[in-house]
Order: C-alpha cells, then structure tokens, then sequence
C-alpha cells in the first residue's frame, strides 16, 4: 500500500486493519487535490475467511490476491463417504444395545408371571376332554336311533292328513327337545365339579368326571331306548294286526286321545328323572362347594373373591340406605324388588329362594310392616344375621329359626312409629348357605285395597308410596308376585307394575299357589294365558309358576319343594302343556332371578360410580368455598370434639383456688340469708330493753334458724355456686378467639341436663347443722382483728339495707323538690298523700329517738287527722303501710350510729365495762356470729365442692354425653347447620365411593 492508484472513478483503497485506515486518509490529505479525492475515496474494511468467497470484480483493488482457492468435487466425496461410514457403526451398535435390552426386558416380564401348574391339576388334559364328548355324542346319537319313524295305523289317515302330520311333527319336536335338555343339563351339571372334591386325598377333576359319566349315560341311554323300541313296537305290531285283519274300519276319538295322553305322560316322565338326576347332581355339588369353602389354600383363593362380590355390594346398599332413607334418584344401583298384593305369597318365595322359613308369618293379617333387605350370598353354613348386630343365626335348628323371626317382627314393629301402621325403614339382613344364588332381594308390604279400623288412615297410600320408590329405580328388578287362587280381575300389583314398567323390560312375573288355582279354575286356558302374558295389562321378561306351601305354617322348605315337584309332575296342567318344565318350580325361577340381577349390575354399576364421583366433586367444591379453613368434621366427629371441650371445663375446675371458692360461697350465702337474718333475727332482738334479753332472743332465733332451713339453704348455695363457677368457665371459654359457636346449643343442652340431675349429698346437710350450731354458739369475740372484722362487716350490711330502704321510700313519695325543678318530674296524687304522711311520721320518730316498730292507735289517729288537715284524706292501712320503710329507716341509721360506735369499744366489750360507758355491742356480736358461721361452712362446702361434687359432676356430665352419643335424633338436633349438612354428605359420599370402586375392582377381577 506505498502506492496509492487512482482509478476512473477515483482512489480505490483495500485496507486490512486500523492502522492502514489511518495510514491511508494520511496519503490521501497530504495531496494537492485532497478536497477533491476525500469526496470519492471510500475506505472498505472486510474481513476474510475460507467461508466467505470474495465479491465481483466492480472496483476490484488491482493488488496480490489474498482469497483462498476453492476446493473440488474429490473432497465433497470424502466427507460423504465419511458420513455414510458412520451412519453404518450408530445403526449397527443401536441395534445390538436395543436386542440386549429386550430380551432382558422379556425375561423380567416372564419372571413375574405367576405360576399356572396348579391348574394342570385341576384341568382335564385334551384326550380326556375327547372323550368326554364322544361319550356325550354317541349318547346323543344312541337315543335318536333307538327310535324309530314314528308312524301311525293308514286307517287313522283317514281322519285327516293333516292332523296326522300335526301329531307326528309334535313327538318328534316334543322328542328332540327332551334329548337336547337332557344333553344340556346334564353338560351344565358336570361343570359344578370343576371346583374340584376331596376324595381320597386328591381332587376329582373333569377327567375323572368322563369315566363316572360314560355309565351314567348308559344307563339313561338304555331306559330310554327300552321305553322308545317298546313304544314303536307296539305300534309297529298293531299296525301289521290292523292291516291283516282289517278290523278297524274307523278309529274312534277316544282312542286318539288316549294315545296322546300316554305319548306325553311317557315324555313327561323321561323329562322329570333327567331333572331329578340333575337336582341329585346339584345336591352333591353343594356338598363339595360347602368342603371348599371349609379348605383354605392358595389352590381355591380365586373364590374368595367370588363369595365376597354380593357382600360388598350389600355393603354399599346399606350405605346408601343410611346416606338418604327416601331412595335419592342417584341411587340407581340394582336391587330385586318382591311386590305383590297383600298374602300374595310374597313372603313364602323370598323364603323358598333363601331356602330357610325366616319370617314371622300370619293368618291373613299384614305381617311385612316395613322394607326387608335380604342379602343372599354362598357360605359353607346356613346362617343369618342382621347388619347392626354380630349374632349369627343357625337356620338348621328350629329353635334359632323361630328367635330369628321374632328378631324380624320385633325390628318391624320398633320401625313403625307415631301411629303408623308400616314404615319406611329398612331391616337389612345377610343370609349365607351352599348353593344360594347371590342377589339382594327387597321385600315390601303388601298392596292393600281396604284400609281396617286398626290401621292408620293413610296406609294404602304409604304402601304405595313405598313400593312406586323402590320400583321407579331403573335398574330395579321387579318381582311381581301375583296369587293364583284369586280371580285376576281382583289383583292390584299388575295395574302398579304395568304404570312402573311398561315395557316389561324389568319385570319378572310370579304366578303362586297354582295348586289351588288348578283345583278352582275349571279352563286351563286361563292359566296359560297368565303365563304367556296376555291376560293381565302387563309385559314381562319371563312368567313362572311355583308351589309356596302346602297351606301349614310348620312344614319345612325341604318338604315344600318335594310336594311342589310332586305337584307339577302329576299336575294336569304340565301333562296339558300349559305350563313349560322351564317355567315351573322356585329352583329355575331363582336362577332366572339370579342371572338377570347379575346382568343388570354389570351393566350399571359403573354408570353410577361416575354420578357418585360427580357428586362428590360437587360437594367437595361447595367446602371449599365457604369453609375454606375448616376441617371436615361429620356430626359424630363435631361431637366427640365437643365431648373433649366440655370435659375440659370440668377439669378447670380444679384450677379454683379454695380463697375463690369461699368467697363465692360466703358472698352467695348471705345474698340468700340476709333478708332472713334482718327481718326474723336482728330487728326482733334489737326491740328488747337491754342486752340480756337481746342476748337471748338472738340465741332462740339463731338456734331456730340452724335447726331447721339454714343447712338445707347452704346446700343449695353450694350447689348454685358450683354451676355458676362451672358456667363460668364455659362463657370465658365462648368469649375465646378460636371458640366455635356450632358446639353452643350442645353444650348448653348437655350442662343444663346435667345440672338438672346433680343432687348434692344426702349427709352435706346433717353436718352443716352440726358445724353451724356449735359456730352460733359462741359469743367470745378473741381479739380485736376479729372485732373490726365484725364492725365492718355490720357497717356494710346495714349500709346496703339502708341503701335498699332509702329507694323504696323514693318510689313511695316521688320526686323532691330539687329533682321536680331539675328533672321536670312530678309526684302523682298518691305519691303526695305518701309524701305527707310520711312527714307525720318522721314528726313522732323525732319526737321518740327511741320508738318502738310499731304505731299505737292514738298514734295512727293523730297521724290520720294531721293529714285531714293538710287536706289529704288516708286510712289507718294507708299510715301503717307507710310506717314500715321510715320506721326501718330510722331503725338502720340508729344501727348504722352504734356500729359507729363500738368500732373503739372492743377492750371496753373485753373487760365488761360496756354499761360504763354506755356503749352497747351486742350487735357487732350478733353479725360477728353471723360471721363465724358463714366462713366455717363456707370452708366445709368448698371442702365438699372440691374432693366430691366436682367429680360427681364430671361423671353426671360423662352420663349425659354417654347417652346423647348414643342418640342419633339428639345429636342431628343439637348439631345443625349447612356446615354439618356438607360434611356428613361428604363423608357418605366417599364411603359409596370407596366401596363401589372396591366392588367393580372385584367385579372386573371375576370377569
């Protein structure tokens, strides 16, 4: 740069650096034509680099090149390869970290499995299950090939080709469908040992279940085909008889239906031994699942959630029985719910499907007097117990039998109340056995169409209330009950169930005592269309018949079932085909029950989880707001915290200094003394002479007064002395910062009951009277402290009386003078006649310093026409009624002098020289007596307040608590408000919640 060039458009300068710039604009100025160049010369500073390529050749400097040379495509290929090269190494090594990892991963997964040999035990290996179904198919096939086309004499085509294929289309159908429910129960019946059944020592599984059930099969395979070829010959031979001789011409009517008869009596009998042989099947499988349920291992451990699920969800029916007793529209969970008129037979088939006579039972009177909750659940033992109570009924025995159903009717009749003939308080109770079918049955009162004079008035419609809300739950299973020995015009349960139900979606129709029905109703007809619902104004998922009983309340349910299937198996109506074997006997009328209450849970139960959680989400945010600081205490919490503030206070009490207690005692006791000792002691003794005689009436009246109500008045004083400090305490503790009012109306309530039954002790008063007669009988003033004592103490009680007086008399005459000029007050027209005589009287006191407390009759009369003269007209009445406050006036300032008096007098009254010095003090030593005695009981009532009555009172408190724990109605009356509302409805919300998430966790787990 030592030389600068100029170019066309003028010096064009490349500077690298500061420096050269300075350097450069130092050149250039040092020039002629500085001013001319500064105008084009444009420094450029740029920076180089190998990224950065240089710009176009305009206004290139024409010096060294110092860019650097580009480089070629060789290079762009190495990197690529470069990168290709390293791609492969990140792939191949991802690939071989990846594998690693699952397949530890897989072994973890595999080792956590639980162990499933068990079930090798258990379950039946596929050679075995083989056989089983050859065994069951060869059956199959051996009884449709031991009969043979079924055909009939060609003379008896002549009656009509088409009531020949009628007759033949009906065996066989009637044939198959034998067979097939024969296949099929029998199928179903060799299922119930896969619980499996200890024989032996070893389990007997479906294996060896094939080889007991090949003869089986046999021998009901050779019955059967014995009765089908005897049947088919016979017919076979008659017809070849028939066509060789050529006898009958005709065939007679009752020749046909005699036939008939025998073809279906035959199938029937088929039909009731493979049903007998499933019930023997059936019984044996109670035996095993009872020995099951007696083994605890690991092998059967998946039924204890199975036996578990219908107890949870009883357990949250009780919950929300008790969260809202009149059936809230969110309690939509499923229940069966037994309805039907009045000795409908409701009772008998709740206790047919409990398999136990559990309720008391009467002739024609109403004995379901309340809702009946009955939890049915699979057990080893047949049991019963109720939900509040631990007893366990054994429903094997007779005699617990009959304590359980006089349990029931004393619940039923403690639930009704007021004058109510039914209630809706639920009696919830648990039965367990072997084989019952697990569902929650709910039996109502019965409908009633005529209300009787020892009902209530409102019965009919409370029965009805009651079952419409127990029925208006959708998922509700309705149990119509309906008696089959009364005319259908006279039922009222369809009408009801019919207005609930319309669809029949939910409804399972139960027709009873269809023995009776058959003996009275002469057309089967009407029967048949009762079972296939076209009779009654109603729809149903499914119509049974069963037999409840046999018309005696002693007969056992054992006996009861075999007559029913006495009963249907020589029935006319099942030989007729009015009734199908699927719709008859309790048993298959259970399981339907059983299958649909099951189905409708699975299929709602998670539905109301959700509203339930809702809910409580509701609830939850109205806590926050308004009591945002505030724990969530449901009343029996709020309770138990009032229980510990209440016996707090109990407890301060000790915390009373025996100084507080006798002050409070002394200061209470002459409150209630005082206008005793003035009135009936101290102003009588004080009118004597002298003071041997005021001596000794003061010592006749004191003793009078110690003898008789003196102990029983401090006893009382004690005691109200004891509630007012216990008071006390309760207001400070009201007045405190972190005081909460909700308890208020409790403790209140629990302080006055207990203080109404608090009784002091018997004995307090008998040594009071000792402890007081020998204090009044002292006379002997010991010192002088005592003396001042005495002299203060009579100074302030004849200032208070005095006091007391002054007021008294104010009212009596009105206002004086300086007040009626000052307060703009007047006296009335008595007030003035007060006022006058009252200034008479004053006149005689002045007169006599030392008048007697009464006024003579020449007194009263000069009184009287002193007044006359002032022209103020009063009677004698008026004059002595007036007397009395000025008397006593006069009284207490002269008392009030001589207390004056004898404060100096104490060493005089000491050495006798009173009379001397004409000092009387015998009062000083009335009220120092006086004195003596309250402090002295005062001592022996705190002594007894502290070591006795306090704890009695404690324990008197802890009754009362005790008592109103145990009472709900109290406490919801004493505890109220929104805040306890919230709570309580929050607590029950959780508690529904937990237990039907428990529940569908359960359920889940078996499905």
């Amino acid at each position: 740069m030592q030389k600068l060039v100029k170019g066309r458009f003028g010096y064009i300068i490349r500077v690298v650096g500061v420096s050269q710039s300075r350097w450069a604009r130092q050149m250039l100025t040092s020039r002629q034509d500085h001013e001319k160049v500064r105008t084009v010369v444009v420094p450029v500073v740029r920076h180089y680099s190998s990224l950065r390529p240089l710009r176009g050749d305009l206004l290139k400097f024409p010096g060294p090149n110092y860019g650097i040379p580009s480089r070629g495509i060789g290079m762009i290929v190495a990197r690529v390869l470069r990168g290709a090269l390293k791609i492969r190494y990140l792939l191949l090594g991802g690939t071989i970290a990846g594998g690693s990892a699952l397949a530890k991963t897989y072994e973890q997964w595999k080792e956590a499995l639980p162990d499933t040999k068990f079930l090798e035990e258990l379950m039946p290996s596929q050679e075995e299950l083989d056989a089983i179904r050859t065994a069951l198919i060869s059956y199959r096939d051996k009884i449709k090939d031991s009969v043979p086309d079924f055909t009939l004499d060609p003379k008896l085509k002549e009656l009509g080709e088409s009531k020949y294929d009628q007759l033949v289309l009906w065996f066989k159908e009637r044939l198959d469908d034998a067979i097939k429910a024969a296949e099929e129960e029998k199928t179903e019946g060799s299922g119930f040992f896969t619980d499996g059944k200890e024989e032996d020592g070893e389990f007997l599984t479906l294996s060896g279940m094939a080889n007991s059930l090949t003869p089986m099969l046999k021998d009901f395979s050779s019955d059967l085909k014995q009765h089908a070829i005897s049947f088919s010959a016979m017919g076979s031979a008659a017809e070849k008889e028939r066509e060789k001789a050529g006898l009958y011409q005709s065939l007679k009517p009752e020749t046909i239906r005699e036939k008939y008869e025998s073809l279906q009596e035959e199938l029937m009998q088929v039909q009731l031994k493979y049903q007998k042989e499933v019930e023997r099947l059936e019984k044996e499988n109670k035996e095993l699942r009872k020995s099951l349920m007696l083994r605890a291992g690991d092998k059967i451990a998946h039924k204890k959630i199975k036996k578990s699920l219908i107890d949870m969800y009883s357990e949250v029916l009780d919950e929300l029985c008790d969260y809202d007793s009149s059936y809230d529209t969110q309690d939509h969970l499923p229940r069966v719910v037994v309805v039907g008129d009045q000795s409908s037979g409701k009772t008998s088939v709740l206790e047919m499907v409990a398999q136990a006579r559990i309720f008391p039972r009467g002739a024609g009177e109403m004995m379901t007097r309340a809702p009946v909750m009955v939890t049915l659940s699979e057990g080893p033992y047949h049991i019963a117990s109720f939900k509040d109570s631990t007893r366990e009924f054994d429903l094997t025995k007779e005699s617990e039998l009959s304590e359980l159903r006089k349990e029931v009717e004393l619940r039923m009749l403690n639930s009704v109340r007021l004058g109510r003939t039914v209630s809706h308080e639920v009696i919830s109770m648990t039965v367990k056995g072997p084989g019952l079918q697990r569902m929650v049955l709910v039996d109502l009162p019965g409908i009633i169409s005529t209300v009787t004079t020892d009902m209530a008035s409102d019965t009919r419609e409370a029965i009805r209330s009651i079952s419409e809300q127990y029925m208006s739950n959708p998922n509700a299973i309705i149990l119509c009950i309906q008696d089959g020995s009364v005319d259908a015009e006279r039922s009222n349960v369809t009408d009801l169930v019919s207005q609930m139900d319309p669809q029949g979606k939910r409804t399972i129709f139960v027709l009873t005592k269809v023995d009776l029905a058959e003996e009275n109703l002469t057309n089967p007809d009407r029967i048949r269309k009762i079972l296939s619902g076209k009779l009654f104004p109603m729809k149903a998922l499914g119509y049974f018949a069963v037999v409840t009983g046999k018309g005696s309340k002693e007969d056992s349910i054992q006996a009861i079932k075999d007559y029913e299937e006495s009963f249907f198996r020589n029935s006319r109506l099942f030989k007729g085909g009015v009734i199908n074997s699927h719709q008859c006997t309790t048993r298959n009328l259970s399981f339907a029950v059983s299958e649909c209450f099951w189905k409708m849970v699975r299929d709602t139960v998670e539905q109301q989880a959700d509203a339930f959680k809702a809910t409580r989400f509701n609830l939850e945010t109205e806590w926050k707001n308004n009591f945002p600081r505030t724990r969530e205490l449901d009343r029996d919490e709020l309770f138990e915290k009032a229980r510990g503030e209440i016996l707090d206070e109990v407890v301060n009490l000790s915390q009373v200094s025996p100084k507080q207690w006798e002050d409070a005692l002394s200061k209470k006791m002459w409150d209630k003394m005082v206008t005793h000792i003035f009135e009936n002691i101290y102003l009588p003794a004080a009118q004597t002479e002298n003071s041997g005689t005021f001596n000794t009436t003061a010592d006749i009246k004191l003793k009078q007064w110690a003898d008789g109500m003196l102990p029983k008045k401090c006893v009382e004083v004690g005691w109200e002395t004891l509630e007012d400090e216990f008071r006390k305490f309760m207001e400070r503790a009201k007045n405190s910062k972190d005081h909460d009012d909700i308890f208020d109306s409790l403790k209140a309530c629990v302080v006055d009951e207990a203080m109404r039954r608090h009784e002091w002790e018997d004995k307090a008063a008998d040594v009071l009277r000792v402890i007081q007669l020998n204090a009044l009988e002292d006379r002997s003033v010991h010192d002088k402290q005592q003396w001042d004592a005495a002299c203060k103490f009579l100074e302030e009680s004849v200032k208070d009386k005095l006091h007391t007086t002054e007021s008294t008399l104010r009212e009596m005459v009105g206002p004086s003078t300086k007040e009626q000029w000052m307060y703009w007050s007047y006296p009335t027209e008595e007030q003035k006649r007060r006022a006058a005589v009252k200034s008479e009287l004053e006149n005689i006191l002045k007169s006599d310093y030392k008048h007697k407390n009464t006024l003579t009759y020449d007194e009263v009369t000069q009184v009287r026409k002193n007044a006359q003269a002032q022209g103020v007209d009063v009677d004698n009445e008026f004059i002595r009624e007036t007397w009395h406050p000025v008397y006593r006036r006069h009284f207490l300032r002269r008392a009030l002098a001589k207390a004056y008096d004898c404060r100096k007098a104490f060493y005089a009254y000491h050495q006798g020289l009173e009379g001397e010095l004409g000092v009387e003090c015998n009062d000083v030593v009335l009220f120092w007596r006086i004195q003596q005695m309250i402090r002295i009981t005062a001592n022996a009532l705190r002594q007894q307040v502290m070591n006795r009555e306090a704890r009695r009172l404690e324990k008197e408190i802890k009754e009362v608590l005790e008592e109103y724990g145990c009472d709900r109605d109290k406490k919801e009356h004493l505890l109220t408000g929104r805040r306890v509302m919230l709570a309580e409805e929050l607590k029950r919300v959780r508690q529904i919640q937990e237990k039907l998430e428990e529940f569908i966790y359960a359920l889940n787990a078996e499905k």
